[in-house]
């Protein structure tokens, strides 16, 4: 009687996960040392699903109580296959004015999907990499966060929103 219901739930959860209303093609973390150094480049090489389905990009992180800003500035660099380079400087609100820390989680670790770009069409063929490095700063000083505290980890995700019918 137990085995049935506990198989039944395994059904459940399966069904209600793969009901979602997107698809992801490309879902990877890298875990980014105790401090992440200003220099330190987390790269990402995607191979796209195709050249003519909209994606919509994310960055994805892992924070712990130790992050002690309330928004966090990135410099993401995407690198075309056939040598185009698009880098944007982006800033993400990390927590609320009160320092409650934003995202999902419980315990210690907050996870948070940032958006980076949307209705993305890879339309040229090979390889693309994206590379991600924090540029926090500061108020008032001119250079970077030298070693910042509290990511643990870097993702990136390609979804595709399913079409309904």
């Amino acid at each position: 009687m137990l085995k049935n219901r506990v198989l039944l739930l395994l059904v459940c959860v399966f069904f209600s996960l793969s009901s979602c209303d997107s698809k992801y093609y490309f879902d990877v973390y890298k875990s980014v040392p105790k401090k992440w150094h200003k220099d330190s480049v987390v790269s990402f090489k995607i191979d796209p699903p195709d050249s003519i389905n909209p994606y919509n990009l994310f960055i994805n992180l892992r924070n712990t109580s130790a992050y002690k800003y309330n928004n966090l500035f990135l410099i993401v660099e995407m690198v075309f296959p056939h040598g185009k380079t698009v880098k944007d400087t982006l800033e993400y609100k990390m927590a609320e004015p009160s320092g409650k820390f934003l995202g999902t989680g419980f315990g210690d670790i907050k996870e948070n999907k940032l958006w980076y770009k949307e209705q993305v069409v890879f339309n040229e063929s090979g390889k693309y990499k994206v590379n991600i490095q924090q540029a926090m700063r500061e108020n008032g000083k001119v250079n970077g966060v030298e070693e910042l505290e509290g990511i643990t980890d870097v993702g990136f995700s390609i979804e595709q929103k399913k079409i309904k019918k």
